[in-house]
């Protein structure tokens, strides 16, 4: 297992010898597009970043979903699952921080802490996938992109529980 890495690149460096390609140019001129890449899409990525910081450190996610928490006690689920739901497809780290805390306070065994890792399975970070591929080639229209994807975020949202409450 541990020579998989050293083989591929070998077998690289050996199909480039093959070709009669210059390796190390080549290597070269794709460090220097990466690094371009990176400086393209660092402000899309730092803002994204700042956002999410924000509105979690501020409490306004809690506030705002906190009158919703009613509804959730009536199906024995707490105000954090709510939480992130709504942060996954914004920023994955702060829906894996999210994912922790349910483990600390219920238990990876409970039944929150079984919807929270279906839901991380399910769902994806559409924002901020669309924020890092679309701002990384400067596409500043994204048609139905954002609506499609969080209409499949919400589907796994939906099919998580679906499947939490069936299996657990």
């Amino acid at each position: 297992m541990n020579y998989i890495i050293p083989l591929t690149i070998l077998g690289i460096i050996s199909y480039g010898v093959l070709k009669k390609i210059n390796i190390y140019d080549t290597f070269l001129d794709g460090s220097k597009e990466g690094l371009h890449t990176i400086f393209n899409i660092l402000p899309s990525i730092l803002a994204m970043v700042v956002g999410v910081n924000i509105f979690l450190k501020s409490g306004v996610l809690y506030f705002f979903l906190s009158f919703l928490e009613p509804v959730l006690k009536s199906y024995d689920l707490s105000l954090e699952i709510l939480a992130m739901g709504f942060l996954r497809p914004i920023s994955g780290s702060a829906s894996l921080a999210i994912m922790n805390s349910i483990y600390k306070i219920y238990g990876v065994d409970s039944f929150m802490g079984f919807l929270a890792s279906v839901m991380e399975g399910a769902t994806d970070t559409t924002i901020y996938v669309l924020a890092l591929y679309f701002g990384s080639i400067k596409i500043v229209k994204t048609r139905y992109a954002l609506k499609v994807g969080l209409f499949a975020d919400l589907c796994g949202l939906i099919a998580a529980f679906i499947v939490s409450t069936i299996f657990f």
